[in-house]
């Protein structure tokens, strides 16, 4: 698979866009995908990191007239020429996907640009400009996030909405669910990899007011900070530790009991580490997203904490001294976030690390032994042993047939789990089960959605898909819903009790 993604990073614009796409574009990469960025601004620092990553970088030129979008200037042109630019580079290559990120392109570089992808994927937190795409994700919470783009895009867009599908680096999901206690040991401070208005400076001068002694700080910014010299001496001076564009993040967040810094994808990552967080913006798109996040209990952000040193210090006494607070907090950003979105994402694109195969007659004999364990009978709808004859004759049907297919999912080449489809018309049932000995998060949904790309190949007038899950299945049932499927119906059985 092919992928081409076009986003910048630059003092104004920060270096989120360009991080969140990096964490997508690896795992797509881990997935087989060759990913290469067109960028017309880029941190040189930024384009190190991509291309020790292993992806390629293309740079576009500035030229035309910024156009009437809201964000317009942080192009450094119009959309029509960086379009035209873009479409030069990927006619040749004909990419799979085409992701964008960017606050300065919408619908009419988007037109230009879809007749030369095979799809076409938007990451979009603002909802201010019209859309023209495949799958749209924001991965953000709002008070109207369900339809704060039903004017925005068309139709046939699907939508991946919400922290559930958070772009965060495989490490943040393998973090310990560690709920914290409400006692500050060590504090992280962390205002992005720009920090243009040098607000980790800004903490640095009070942080020694409010802290308890004996209290160690962790202190990160990115190598290409303004203030980068004054930091380096501050932190030297009160004896904090000081990490430059670090690719420790998590291990300092699984460390810290109270994080100081903003917004942005970092306070996904914070909630998904179970960090209590005193925030406030350093960039306009980040107001709503803290208060959406305040009101839901996921960390504090005091209003005027932007502008007012002693509202700052005040508020953070405060937090200091209430550790059922800093308790609440954590256990809300753990409940909210588990740090698999970029999983649901790649997934939704298709592009998983499983493989998927017609059964064979050689497969028989496994399934035998995986549909006759005590693990696929507790959650099937026969729950007594099969006879190896009456396996037999129905594997053997089962290949002949014209409205069944039988698949195998495999990953690394090893069979992890089966996929039955039956179809009748544009409909396909699905059954579906894993190998007894597979245990790792997140397999039985990558095997569901890379059967469901395969059919769509195989018989392309499948319009639907139907599952039936049995009432004491609910990691089954869970796994369903997570991958797109709603209930339509819900049947209840009673039983009744005689006498005889």
């Amino acid at each position: 698979m092919k992928i081409a993604i076009r986003t910048d990073a630059s003092a104004q614009i920060g270096t989120g866009h360009v991080a969140r796409c990096q964490t997508l574009a690896d795992a797509l990469r881990a997935r087989g995908a060759d990913v290469t960025f067109y960028c017309r601004h880029l941190t040189d620092a930024m384009e190190t990191r991509l291309t020790k990553a292993g992806h390629g970088v293309i740079r576009l030129k500035g030229g035309g007239t910024p156009d009437d979008l809201p964000h317009a200037a942080w192009l450094d042109g119009d959309q029509e020429t960086d379009a035209s630019q873009t479409v030069e580079h990927v006619s040749d290559t004909s990419p799979d996907w085409m992701i964008v990120d960017h606050y300065a392109l919408g619908a009419r570089w988007e037109n230009r640009v879809c007749p030369w992808v095979g799809s076409l994927l938007v990451i979009d937190d603002l909802a201010d400009r019209d859309h023209d795409c495949d799958l749209l994700l924001d991965q953000n919470l709002w008070p109207d996030t369900a339809t704060r783009y039903d004017r925005r895009l068309p139709a046939r867009t699907r939508r991946m909405l919400g922290p559930r599908y958070c772009l965060l680096r495989p490490e943040f999901s393998q973090l310990p669910r560690h709920q914290r206690d409400g006692q500050v040991r060590r504090v992280l401070v962390f205002f992005g990899g720009v920090d243009a208005h040098n607000q980790t400076g800004r903490v640095l001068a009070m942080l020694p007011r409010a802290l308890p002694r004996g209290a160690a700080v962790d202190v990160v910014i990115g190598a290409a900070h303004p203030a980068r010299d004054s930091i380096v001496a501050r932190c030297a001076e009160l004896n904090y530790t000081l990490h430059i564009q670090t690719d420790r993040m998590a291990e300092l967040i699984a460390s810290a009991d109270l994080s100081i810094g903003t917004g942005g994808t970092t306070l996904w990552e914070r909630c998904c580490g179970g960090l209590p967080t005193l925030a406030w913006p350093t960039a306009f798109n980040q107001r709503a997203q803290l208060e959406c996040a305040a009101a839901a209990g996921l960390l504090h952000a005091p209003e005027g904490a932007t502008h007012d040193d002693e509202i700052i210090l005040r508020h953070l006494l405060a937090l200091l001294e209430s550790p059922h607070w800093l308790i609440g907090l954590s256990k809300a950003g753990l409940d909210l976030v588990d740090g698999r979105g970029t999983e649901r994402v790649c997934r939704e694109m298709g592009c998983t690390r499983i493989r998927i195969r017609p059964a064979a007659k050689a497969d028989s004999a496994m399934l035998f032994e995986w549909r006759n364990s005590e693990v696929v009978r507790r959650v099937s709808r026969d729950k007594q042993p099969i006879a190896l004859e009456t396996h037999t004759a129905w594997f053997e049907s089962t290949l002949a047939r014209s409205d069944r297919k039988l698949t195998i999912g495999e990953l690394d080449g090893v069979p992890v789990g089966v996929v039955r489809f039956d179809i009748k018309d544009d409909e396909a049932e699905v059954s579906i089960y894993l190998d007894p000995a597979e245990t790792r998060a997140g397999v039985g949904g990558e095997l569901l959605v890379a059967a469901e790309h395969w059919l769509v190949i195989q018989a392309s007038g499948t319009r639907r898909f139907r599952a039936e899950v049995l009432d004491d299945n609910s990691k089954s049932r869970q796994m369903f819903l997570a991958n797109g499927y709603r209930f339509e119906r819900t049947t209840l059985t009673k039983r009744v009790i005689t006498d005889d």
